[in-house]
């Protein structure tokens, strides 16, 4: 024993060779990738022909069925190139991975895309027309909408922060078969007060069945492009239900109106906006 007050002989402060100190506890295992993070499944041969079009690199898995092996080729070449798996598999496996029977033989899966913040100041340079979705809820009319849109070359459709407004959605891509890839679609934050800026660049026009506003025939639409001080039109579509909030239509200029039988009060919104998209892009 070492005598009182002095430290122990340093031999002694070892640890027995068959008796060793504890190892340092392990820093957590790091996540493995997101294998189960949710990805954004894109169905139709229209809808994955245009995405691997605009941006194959966003395609992470792709399956299909037989008949439509000799149509995805291209695309299969592209996965492999990429080194991402590729698949054909039976329809009812393709089922699962669609997550519906109405997948049309193929399904790509991305990443969710983003909406990015609008810039008037864009669409003020390029003299473009406008149009904006403030509530519409329903992903199926969005889908419309925007293969719409791009079928007659609308570059750009703006969606309000509206609560209910329908954003980029599984189903909104199976109704637009590839309209998204074609069409710029942003955010508008605070749509009142961005109207009454826009209003600077653009006529901006409501459409309601409001009849106690100043009112104007879908045609004002047309003859705008190549007349001298003439502003592009921007227009806003409301909510299915209950139209665009009172806000919203306090920041228009007018009330737009597509002229009827009369035997029905309106139209369903797609419907409205097909008629007003032809017009806003053909001008």
């Amino acid at each position: 024993m070492p005598p009182r007050g002095r430290p122990p002989h340093p031999s002694r402060s070892r640890p027995h060779p068959h008796h060793p100190r504890p190892a340092a506890p392990s820093a957590p295992p790091t996540p493995e990738p997101t294998e189960s993070r949710k990805l954004f499944r894109v169905a139709g041969l229209a809808a994955v022909s245009a995405l691997f079009a605009h941006e194959p690199e966003r395609v992470e898995r792709l399956f299909f069925d037989e008949r439509l092996k000799p149509a995805v080729g291209a695309f299969c070449k592209a996965m492999a190139t990429a080194r991402r798996p590729y698949r054909m598999v039976e329809g009812e496996e393709l089922a699962k991975v669609a997550g519906t029977v109405l997948h049309g033989g193929v399904v790509a899966l991305m990443a969710p895309r983003s909406v990015p913040l609008f810039d008037p100041e864009v669409v003020r340079r390029a003299g473009e027309p406008l149009l904006i979705l403030d509530g519409v809820g329903n992903p199926h009319n969005l889908g419309a909408i925007l293969r719409t849109a791009a079928f007659f070359g609308l570059p750009r459709v703006l969606v309000s922060d509206h609560p209910g407004q329908a954003l980029p959605s599984e189903a909104a891509y199976r109704v637009a078969e590839g309209g998204f890839e074609w069409v710029t679609l942003e955010r508008a934050p605070a749509l009142p007060a961005l109207l009454k800026r826009l209003r600077t660049s653009h006529r901006v026009f409501g459409t309601a069945l409001d009849q106690t506003r100043p009112t104007v025939d879908a045609g004002a639409l047309t003859g705008w492009r190549g007349k001298q001080n003439t502003k592009p039109p921007a227009v806003i579509l409301g909510n299915e239900e209950d139209g665009i909030p009172p806000a919203t239509l306090a920041a228009c200029e007018a009330v737009l109106t597509i002229p009827g039988s009369g035997r029905v009060q309106s139209l369903n919104v797609a419907a409205t906006a097909a008629i007003l998209i032809h017009a806003l892009a053909t001008g």
